[in-house]
């Protein structure tokens, strides 16, 4: 990313996640004294705190900071924004992209805004459909628009590197409000971010 949400990492936390990614390191064969992965269980612990830095964060206070009266009314795209979560199930990657598109009732906010509330919630323990769905009411419940749309294209390594192994496999999920309910303008938006446009 090129932002960073904290600068320091919670050093009690750090050292309660260290003693368990020792554990861990124990209960699966390996000798934590050993030089390559003396220091695994701290790196493990600093890790985890980014990937799940989400919890400390607050989307909606994020969107009001940027927020601006404008008398615009046609749809707002932000397409392909790059996503990295962590399956709660297995607490396994998954990863995509998402696709945000909003039409202002009154006020737009700022671009760099709707990438960050999309980390907000990737930035924890998930599920896909949940992710849709907590991206969606946010914008909705916050922006106020005419209507707002979110489409999540992931690959699972739970599903790629365990379980059933298809490498192949992503997953689509898609939430809708307001406007977004009619065909025509959810049509003009699948369509946009399906395009390439130059």
């Amino acid at each position: 990313m090129a932002y960073k949400f904290f600068e320091e990492y919670n050093q009690e936390v750090t050292g309660k996640m260290k003693q368990s990614f020792q554990d861990i390191l124990v209960g699966v064969g390996e000798n934590p004294e050993r030089e390559g992965i003396v220091k695994t269980p701290e790196r493990a612990a600093k890790a985890m705190q980014f990937l799940t830095q989400g919890y400390e964060m607050d989307a909606e206070k994020i969107l009001k900071k940027a927020m601006f009266s404008e008398d615009y009314d046609e749809m707002v795209v932000v397409k392909d924004i790059e996503l990295y979560s962590l399956c709660e199930h297995h607490m396994l990657p998954f990863f995509g992209k998402a696709h945000i598109a909003y039409i202002p009732n009154g006020k737009i906010v700022g671009l760099s805004k709707l990438p960050r509330v999309v980390d907000v919630f990737a930035r924890r323990l998930q599920v896909q459909e949940r992710l849709t769905h907590d991206i969606l009411e946010c914008l909705n419940n916050t922006l106020q628009p005419q209507g707002v749309a979110v489409v999540i294209e992931a690959v699972h390594m739970c599903m790629m590197m365990r379980g059933v192994q298809k490498q192949n496999s992503a997953t689509t999920t898609s939430g809708f409000r307001g406007q977004f309910k009619e065909i025509e303008t959810r049509n003009e938006f699948l369509k946009l971010i399906s395009s390439d446009l130059k």
